[in-house]
């Protein structure tokens, strides 16, 4: 062998290395345009499910030959053309099927009156069809789980094997929760669109709700061994910017990314050195982002200077303001708190929300105060396995000195809950109020 020749295997591995950085463009690409091509070729064929399946085909298409072409200049734009033949193949082979049933029913002529597609494909903006998307993938007809999974396979990119790590669910459960939801979304005629009027309201609702339910599973998990999952707070807070882009008007969505904003800007001091939940009395807030909470200060500003009355997203949002605003655990004002839990009962009344309201009472105007109100929510079917309620009662009975009272409140806490953590945290508090 001459000092020229290449050794062997060079080319085997050219081609290996090739395959691999053209499967990881795939997948960048892909995470950051999935959403805009799905909502694209969704306004074409107005079915979800072929919609995907469709982007899926590009995404194949580019897996095969971005190793030997390279990637292109504009990997978006490629996979969204790519996408769209397939689209306009598939509507008129559609087309001709239809076509020759009528002609064998009515003996019509053969003259093809299938549309130049590619001349109408792009008459909308894409904001518009990412809109309807996140309104389709997120329509009431779905569970919420349904639609917490679907909306992160369509507008979030991610895998189903992603989804069902982020959620500790088998990967099958996740897969067929997409598939089924999907198909009832197709059965049930969902029509691919903005809804207007007073139906908007109500299907805006559902859509805040999927994007807060995504964030709250990663800011306290509800089980594993993790207290937080982060990767789902971030994608979540990317849902809520691109909705706030896409709804500039609507005044809860700015509500909505105020307090994931606020709330996220504490990830840092939420936990200790080991992973230990901290709670926000004891947090460092120094290690608070002040660069997420200047951002939650602007959307909460933006919301309210749309001049609505305020809605439960920015009345929670305020709630937590007061918490950033407070550079003590001790300067936060606890009344004005309770008085903004006071509203959000009147607004949306619920259990958990008075129980929140508990705790700022107790903490503003004395533990036996909060107590009162903990106390008259211990008959609440809603409360019942709920390990937040024996959780505050133990913390109440704790500063008025029922410490034997506590410890048991503690206990009932740490059975209940999945998140193994909390369960550490609550089983030490317990341990705190026992004799010495």
């Amino acid at each position: 062998m001459t000092a020229s020749d290449p050794r062997p295997g060079t080319h085997r591995d050219e081609h290996r290395n090739a395959h691999r950085d053209a499967h990881r463009a795939v997948d960048a690409v892909w995470r950051i345009e999935a959403a805009r091509i799905i909502a694209g070729l969704a306004r074409m064929v107005h079915d979800i499910g072929l919609a995907e399946e469709l982007a899926q085909d590009a995404l194949v298409a580019a897996l095969e030959q971005w190793p030997e072409s390279g990637t292109p200049d504009n990997p978006g734009a490629w996979l969204m053309a790519v996408a769209k033949r397939r689209a306009v193949d598939r509507i008129r082979r559609q087309q001709r099927l239809e076509r020759k049933l009528e002609e064998i029913g009515h003996g019509l002529d053969d003259e093809d009156p299938a549309p130049e597609f590619d001349a109408v494909l792009d008459t909308d903006p894409i904001e518009d069809d990412l809109l309807r998307l996140v309104f389709t993938a997120c329509h009431p007809v779905l569970s919420a789980q349904a639609r917490a999974a679907l909306t992160l396979r369509l507008l979030g990119g991610l895998t189903t094997e992603e989804i069902a790590r982020a959620f500790l669910a088998p990967e099958a459960t996740v897969a067929q929760r997409i598939v089924r939801a999907k198909r009832t979304l197709a059965e049930a005629g969902v029509p691919f669109e903005v809804p207007e009027g007073a139906e908007r309201a109500d299907r805006l609702a559902s859509v805040l709700e999927v994007v807060y339910l995504i964030f709250n599973e990663g800011y306290t998990a509800s089980g594993g061994t993790s207290w937080m999952r982060v990767d789902l707070c971030q994608e979540a807070l990317r849902l809520g910017r691109v909705l706030a882009g896409l709804a500039p008007q609507e005044p809860e969505v700015h509500g909505l990314v105020a307090l994931m904003e606020i709330q996220a800007s504490r990830t840092r001091a939420r936990t200790g050195p080991s992973g230990e939940p901290v709670r926000i009395l004891d947090q460092n807030r120094g290690l608070w982002d002040r660069l997420l909470i200047r951002r939650g200060f602007a959307a909460l500003l933006r919301a309210e200077k749309l001049g609505a009355p305020p809605g439960p997203y920015v009345l929670q949002a305020a709630i937590a303001a007061c918490h950033a605003q407070a550079r003590t655990a001790e300067e936060t004002d606890w009344a004005r708190i309770a008085a903004l839990y006071e509203l959000l009962v009147r607004l949306t009344p619920s259990p958990v929300v008075e129980l929140n309201r508990a705790v700022a009472l107790g903490m503003a105007y004395g533990p036996a105060r909060g107590l009162e109100v903990v106390d008259a929510l211990g008959s609440e079917p809603a409360l019942k396995d709920y390990h937040l309620l024996p959780s505050v009662r133990g913390d109440l009975l704790a500063r008025l000195g029922r410490l034997d009272e506590a410890r048991r409140e503690f206990e009932r806490a740490a059975s209940l809950t999945r998140n193994l953590p909390e369960r550490t945290l609550l089983l030490s508090r317990a341990a705190a109020c026992a004799p010495s």
